[in-house]
């Protein structure tokens, strides 16, 4: 069932569409995609937490250059996707294995409309940590790529034990809605300038990013919530427990990095077999969103047509 769609906004290839489709559990997620005629396959760009479809929009233009389809998601909780508040502001899920139901969702979708095989992954943020999962069970992928993934949650020593604590009480006591302490309703483009950002150095994509939130308020998502918090710090630590899976990955991190925490990017990468981490010198979290997102696709794109079908 086709679902809103903001062209205009995403700046992407011509043939941009969304779709509502359930995940198994009945929550409503919203698919959408762009390039579905490209040759090379498909690359599932699983986006970052409070992100959206058409964030990606000039990431799809990338791509389909270079040959590929995309297919993205609003997860469960974010964009047009259902909230599970009466606000839809707050950034809340109950546990990160819920976002293996949107995924297992996505990969039907695809198969359901016969997007063009093989399917590769591209993972920023939060999508990097839902993506690691994806990889340690069975799964379509013929290779993955991330950008800045969220392995880890940057925090201070003394802030990492008060925040399992804090967050674990919370949800004991039945107040896993509260805002993580510092978060609020308020979306994080719409609150600062774009001078001393933390996402990015391209004052043309910050642009971009502003202009999303303020021609369709309804994709935006404020801080993340107590819930989330405990959730997030879980599934890092259950990660970072278990082996790289066995296959081809690219990641690029900026030099800038302050959104996630890089300790577990830079221990796990020397030991993934075909794993590859590229430093992109000054550049903040997000490296689609900077001046070097062309030269990051490249790459990406590069590790992917190494891996044909």
């Amino acid at each position: 069932m086709t679902a809103p769609f903001y062209a205009s906004l995403a700046e992407g290839p011509p043939d941009g569409f969304a779709d509502w489709a359930d995940a198994q559990d009945g929550r409503r997620i919203r698919i959408g995609g762009w390039g579905l005629d490209a040759a090379k396959g498909t690359v599932f760009l699983f986006p970052g937490r409070s992100e959206y479809i058409e964030k990606y929009g000039r990431s799809a233009v990338g791509l389909r250059a270079r040959g590929y389809a995309t297919l993205s998601v609003d997860w469960r909780g974010q964009g047009l996707a259902s909230r599970v508040t009466a606000s839809h502001l707050p950034g809340h899920v109950g546990d990160f294995c819920e976002f293996q139901l949107d995924v297992a969702a996505m990969i039907a979708f695809a198969r359901a409309r016969g997007l063009p095989e093989p399917y590769y992954l591209l993972c920023h943020s939060m999508g990097g940590c839902i993506g690691l999962r994806t990889l340690m069970s069975p799964h379509p992928f013929k290779a993955a790529a991330f950008s800045a993934p969220m392995w880890g949650i940057r925090m201070t020593r003394w802030q990492k034990p008060l925040a399992e604590v804090s967050s674990t009480l919370a949800t004991w006591f039945g107040a896993p809605y509260l805002y993580a302490p510092t978060a609020g309703p308020i979306p994080y483009v719409t609150t600062v300038p774009f001078t001393g950002n933390v996402l990015t150095t391209d004052p043309d994509m910050w642009a971009y990013m502003v202009r999303h939130l303020k021609g369709a308020p309804t994709l935006a998502m404020g801080g993340p919530t107590m819930g989330w918090l405990r959730a997030a710090l879980s599934e890092c630590a259950a990660l970072a427990r278990l082996p790289s899976p066995a296959l081809p990955a690219y990641v690029g991190l900026g030099t800038h990095e302050r959104v996630v925490d890089t300790a577990p990017i830079k221990a796990r990468m020397p030991h993934w077999q075909s794993g590859t981490l590229d430093m992109y010198e000054g550049d903040e979290h997000e490296i689609l969103m900077e001046r070097d997102r062309e030269h990051f696709l490249g790459k990406v794109a590069a590790l992917f047509a190494a891996y044909p079908a």
